[in-house]
C-alpha cells in the first residue's frame, strides 16, 4: 500500500494484523458502543463490531531521504506483556526488502515514541547479541521521550524494551536525540502530540502543496475520532491525550490533509471530517 504526497511516497509494511482483541488497549470500545459507527466498515471494523488493527512500519521516500517511521515489534524479543508478541519469527525484513527497501538502504529511523510495538526492529539478533537492524541510519528519538524511559525503573516491559531495542542503537552511536519540533528534511518535520507518552510525536509531510500526517499513537483507532475522550489504556496522561486528539482532529477536519494511522488497518489513511460534535475518517 502506497500514498503519494507531492514528491514524497509513503509505503506501508505490515508486521501483524488482528480483528478483535483490542479491548486491552481501548476498553471503552465495546461492540455495543461502536456498533452504530457504520462508517468504520469494512476497513476498521467487521460486521460483528470487532475492531481491526494493524502493526506496521511506514517508509517515507523523499528526494533525499529514506525514512522508516516506527519499527514494529521485532523478531526474537522476550518479556512482552502481549504473549503473542514474544519470540516472533515473522518475515518483516523480507517484506521490507521485497518492497524495494533493503535494510542497508535506510538512512533514517524515526521513532514516534519508545513503546514496545514501535521500536522492535530497531535491532536484530545476530550471534546472540542485539545489533542495529539499519546500520547506515541515524535513529531519531525525542529527547524528552528517551530521557523519561531511560530513567524509569518500575515498568518491567519497558525496561526489557529499552534494553533490547533502544540501548543497543544508542550505545552504537546511531541515536540523535532531537526536539519534538525537529525538521528531518525539507519535506518532513515532527509535530509534538504528547499525552500517550511524555515525548510523543507525529510526523508531518508537506510537498508540492500536499500534506499528510503519520499519527503515531496519539490515536490508536478511528473510533477515537468519534469519541476523542476514549483514552488508550496505555496513555501516560489520559487528559492530555484527549486534549491532543481534540486539537489535532479539530485542526485537520475539512482539510485535504491525508491522515495515515500508525495502527489503522485496511485502507489505513483518509481525511478527517466533522460528524456532529465529533469527527470521522473518510477513506
Amino acid at each position: 500500500m502506497k500514498w503519494r504526497i507531492g514528491s514524497v511516497t509513503v509505503t506501508k509494511i505490515v508486521e501483524l494484523e488482528s480483528t478483535g482483541g483490542s479491548r486491552f488497549i481501548l476498553p471503552q470500545a465495546t461492540r455495543e458502543a461502536v456498533g452504530g459507527m457504520h462508517w468504520m466498515k469494512p476497513h476498521f471494523m467487521d460486521d460483528e463490531g470487532r475492531l481491526k488493527m494493524s502493526v506496521h512500519a511506514l517508509v517515507i521516500e523523499t528526494p533525499s531521504r529514506r525514512i522508516v517511521v516506527d519499527t514494529c515489534i521485532g523478531n526474537d524479543k522476550q518479556g512482552r506483556l502481549v504473549p503473542t508478541w514474544n519470540d516472533l519469527r515473522g518475515p518483516f525484513l523480507r517484506d521490507l526488502a521485497a518492497a524495494g527497501f533493503a535494510r542497508e538502504s535506510i538512512d533514517t529511523v524515526m521513532c514516534t515514541h519508545l513503546h514496545v510495538d514501535h521500536v522492535g526492529w530497531n535491532t536484530m539478533m545476530v550471534d546472540g547479541r542485539w545489533v542495529p537492524t539499519f546500520p547506515n541510519a541515524r535513529y531519531l528519538m525525542a529527547r524528552a521521550e528517551f530521557e523519561y524511559w531511560q530513567a524509569k525503573r518500575d515498568h518491567d516491559e519497558q525496561e526489557a524494551v529499552f534494553a533490547d531495542s533502544v540501548r543497543p542503537v544508542f550505545e552504537a552511536g546511531l541515536v540523535d536525540l532531537v526536539e519534538t519540533t525537529h525538521r528531518v528534511c525539507d519535506e518532513v518535520r515532527l509535530l509534538p502530540t504528547v499525552g500517550h507518552t511524555p515525548g510523543h510525536v507525529s510526523v508531518e509531510i508537506s510537498s508540492g502543496g500536499e500534506q499528510a500526517l503519520i499519527t503515531g499513537d496519539f490515536v490508536h483507532h478511528p473510533c477515537q475520532m468519534a469519541w476523542p475522550q476514549w483514552a488508550s489504556a496505555a496513555d501516560f496522561d489520559p487528559e492530555q491525550s484527549t486534549r491532543t486528539r481534540r486539537e489535532v482532529f479539530g485542526r485537520l477536519a475539512g482539510t485535504p490533509t491525508l491522515v495515515i494511522g500508525t495502527h489503522f488497518a485496511g485502507a489505513t489513511a483518509g481525511r478527517v471530517v466533522r460528524d456532529g460534535d465529533a469527527f470521522r475518517l473518510e477513506v
